[in-house]
């Protein structure tokens, strides 16, 4: 009988769902046919056509805003603003994973792990509301089901949500995903950028591609899951997050860069009514019955601030009737008086938060949604602004962004036009004899695992790519060329590189410690991982999958081609247990050697080192040492544009058409522009920059040539820098240094030819080293097949001994090295086949 009652509720669920789906492919403007929605429609039209860009917000004055570069920085702050919450906290998120340190190494700050600090916050009171992203199963890993049931079962004042359904429901979404990074706390303190808070995303300036510490396992920075190259695998089952799927003995990380920001000031009230708006939307759809999850009143306080656009919000009034309302202290009636003293008085004010002095940064939110992703007619705000920048640029532009696909002309499958409107700007500056320059930075691969030549999606976006830059009829450089300019004069492309040495000498010394202790050195990370899962009860982890690479025979990649031994061990059942089995490898050194010489990175050597790589010790042989020296490309995540040293627009969106055409991705960016000007020259005369866009490009370029010192993380005792604070704790002033002078002014030609320089320099080291691909040297596929090293992943080509190995790699000065222009350029179908003439219904995912 239980078997019936069971079949007979698949059945009828089945059967709903089936239903759903008729209906929402039946009517999907549904949403925006009745007069009333039409009504809702037309205000919001109303509102965003009041607003720079399209945008449903404006800009506001009187904001605190500061960049993180890289993970490190950003996640302290943010382990600092989550740790200061008093009421709320609202994360909107594409991937997060509960276990992620937020602070490192994990051994030194285990309460710092995020699902810690969220459990922490809860027990105190504060109401905690996520949204995630719900991946298509099939074929993505980051398990978000994880995610929710993890942050559902730490306490009830934690709430979760997924979004979108993928099937059987009225608002089914293939294709598309929620891609905002944004966290808000008690409505005053905010952080939006390019970070996902996930495994992979952590990384310092220094981008170590190694982790192995065989003395000294406390040392590890990047625990379990959070080692990964997903170049070359795709993580794993990841709620098994302890698991290692990557030997670290063997294969190099793949290192991440990336830009965010922590801000403070009115604009918080729009990137807030931003979640909300979604909030509410997700509830409706698919929450609306259960009481775990409330209906969220917009933070605004309109008597106080009558004419802001928000008061004629369609569904402010109904949401201030049934929802919860968290404190705001922006939209406050106080005179400058209350400023100066901190009045708690005035306008209700808290001591928690006593009223801050006006910030000096312009800030506007342009987002991307539409009717799948926020319930609301299309707005791609963020492309305006995108286009309005580029057209009201006066010298020079710096782009960073994970993709680089968009369009110059009307009539292509890319529709996006940022493309067109750096041609525009260029032919301008052309005809008006101006000197003027962009530089834009991605990556050498798509993060994605597989090859060039056979993996579809990574041929697709390589393709994609550079039909925007010079190729297939309507690129950039065609289009200039077409009007007689050189192309090379006004724009160039770039990518980052990065080489590290791995602290694995397996027979003399790795071995051997296996021997004298009795523990495999996988056993100890799996007694390690077991430390990572820590006490919490909560865990089913059991058992960890390692992975042990044997020799790839593709060279640059693994695949199903590529055989891979893995094995399974036990979880040892306790704490005490897995700290002894940890402690017993560890002592295996006893009577072999020390380890305390050897460095566990020599990445630093790419920045301003005290020492140099050759200096660097070995107590290896030199085989062990030569083997040792892996390469991998730098990922650039960052999606930042960085107008004439004066506006930044930095979010979460990529230069895509899934991310700019509003009805794809939902997204959300700020378009920042800072009032402090500092002194500073522009094509060598005196210029006024603003402070927030100057100073944030002269770190990039300084990070990117290498002229900033390492930052290694070895304790648990961190020299808390101003970059790591939160907003307002400001960025300590580095325009005085010397390094900072010399990229000062990006059109003086000195500091053209350094970053040119400094780019051919760095791409002939790699090539001769490692070969990596894309390159100039590979025109063809039948030259890709012969080019390609068949040597273990990102390891040294055959031929070269270990004195020239470290004597060309000590030349790398930091990670920038050219974009190979050439790479396939004779193979035409690349860019020409059918799927470019509207024959591959797929396409729209990967562009």
């Amino acid at each position: 009988m239980a078997f019936f009652k069971g079949l007979e509720a698949k059945v009828n669920k089945g059967f709903k769902h089936a239903r759903a789906e008729v209906i929402g492919r039946w009517n999907p403007n549904r949403r925006h046919d009745e007069p009333e929605e039409q009504a809702q429609d037309e205000v919001r039209a109303q509102i965003r056509a009041s607003h720079r860009f399209d945008s449903f917000a404006g800009e506001r004055g009187g904001n605190d805003v500061k960049w993180h570069v890289d993970g490190h920085d950003y996640m302290w702050a943010l382990s600092e603003m989550l740790e200061n919450a008093e009421e709320a906290i609202f994360i909107l998120d594409w991937w997060l994973t509960p276990e992620l340190y937020l602070r490192r190494p994990p051994a030194h700050y285990p309460e710092w792990r995020l699902d810690r600090i969220l459990k922490r916050k809860a027990e105190q009171g504060v109401k905690i509301h996520v949204i995630v992203y719900k991946e298509v199963t099939q074929t993505m890993a980051m398990s978000s089901k994880h995610t929710k049931n993890t942050l559902d079962k730490l306490h009830p004042n934690i709430t979760c949500m997924r979004h979108p359904d993928h099937i059987g429901a009225k608002d089914s979404v293939e294709f598309w995903s929620h891609h905002e990074k944004v966290v808000v706390v008690d409505n005053h303190f905010a952080a939006i950028g390019g970070l996902d808070l996930c495994f992979g995303r952590w990384d310092t300036h220094t981008h170590p591609l190694a982790d192995v510490h065989p003395t000294d396992f406390a040392r590890t920075l990047f625990p379990g899951q959070d080692y990964n190259n997903a170049r070359v695998m795709d993580f794993k089952e990841v709620y098994n997050y302890a698991s290692n799927t990557l030997s670290i003995l063997e294969t190099a990380r793949m290192p991440w860069h990336d830009v965010h920001m922590t801000l403070l000031g009115p604009v918080v009230l729009d990137i807030v009514q931003h979640f909300v708006e979604r909030w509410n939307e997700v509830k409706k759809r698919k929450y609306r019955e259960d009481q775990r999850f409330p209906w969220l009143s917009l933070p605004h306080d309109v008597e106080a601030a009558p004419n802001e656009a928000v008061a004629r919000h369609p569904h402010l009034t109904k949401w201030r009737e049934i929802g919860h309302q968290y404190h705001q202290r922006w939209n406050r009636k106080f005179s400058s008086g209350d400023v100066e003293s901190g009045d708690q008085e005035a306008g209700g004010q808290d001591a928690a938060y006593p009223i801050p002095r006006p910030g000096s940064c312009r800030v506007q939110v342009v987002r991307s949604v539409s009717d799948w992703s926020h319930g609301v007619l299309t707005e791609h705000s963020i492309q305006n602004a995108y286009i309005q920048l580029i057209n009201e640029s006066k010298y020079f532009i710096y782009i960073e962004n994970q993709f680089f696909i968009s369009a110059t002309q009307n009539g292509d499958q890319v529709t996006n036009r940022i493309a067109g409107a750096l041609v525009d700007r260029i032919i301008r500056a052309y005809n008006e004899g101006a000197k003027f320059k962009v530089i834009v930075c991605i990556p050498e691969v798509p993060g994605f695992s597989g090859d060039v030549k056979n993996e579809g999606s990574l041929k697709t976006i390589m393709a994609a790519q550079y039909r925007t830059i010079n190729r297939g009829g309507a690129s950039i450089y065609e289009k200039l060329r077409e009007k007689g300019i050189e192309p090379l004069d006004y724009i160039r492309f770039y990518h980052l590189r990065a080489y590290d040495r791995i602290n694995a000498p397996w027979d003399s010394f790795i071995s051997k410690m296996e021997q004298n202790s009795g523990v495999k050195f996988h056993e100890a990370q799996v007694a390690l991982a077991r430390q990572w899962i820590g006490q919490e009860s909560a865990s089913n982890q059991k058992e960890v999958t390692l992975a042990m690479p044997e020799p790839t025979i593709e060279g640059i990649i693994q695949s199903e081609k590529t055989p891979v031994k893995t094995e399974t061990v036990p979880i040892p059942q306790s704490f005490e247990e897995a700290r002894e089995i940890v402690r017993r490898f560890e002592s295996g050194a006893e009577g072999l050697r020390g380890d305390q010489e050897v460095s566990d990175t020599v990445a630093q050597h790419m920045l301003c080192d005290r020492t140099e790589l050759p200096d660097e010790k070995w107590l290896g042989t030199e085989e062990e040492e030569l083997n040792a020296y892996v390469s991998e490309l730098l990922y650039i995540h960052s999606k930042v544009m960085i107008v004439d040293d004066d506006k930044v627009i930095m979010g979460s969106a990529n230069i895509n058409d899934r991310s700019q055409k509003g009805d794809g991705d939902s997204e959300i960016c700020l378009v920042v522009e800072d009032d402090d000007k500092i002194d500073s020259f522009m094509d060598g005369q005196p210029y006024r920059a603003g402070r927030f866009a100057a100073t944030l490009r002269r770190k990039l370029f300084r990070e990117h040539l290498g002229l900033i010192p390492p930052q290694m993380v070895t304790n648990g005792n961190d020299c808390v820098t101003s970059f790591m604070r939160p907003a307002p704790h400001r960025n300590e002033d580095e325009t005085r240094s010397e390094h900072d002078t010399l990229v000062m002014d990006p059109l003086d030609d000195r500091t053209v030819v350094l970053f040119q320089k400094t780019a051919l320099e760095n791409r002939k080291i790699f090539t001769e080293i490692f070969r990596p691909v894309p390159t100039n040297l590979v025109r063809t596929w039948a030259a890709y097949d012969n080019y390609v090293p068949k040597v273990k992943t990102g390891h040294v080509v055959p031929g070269i001994d270990l004195e020239r190995v470290k004597g060309r790699l000590a030349g790398v000065r930091g990670a920038l090295v050219e974009c190979p222009l050439d790479f396939l350029i004779d193979e035409k179908d690349f860019v020409t086949g059918p799927e470019w003439r509207g024959l591959n219904p797929t396409l729209p995912i990967y562009i």
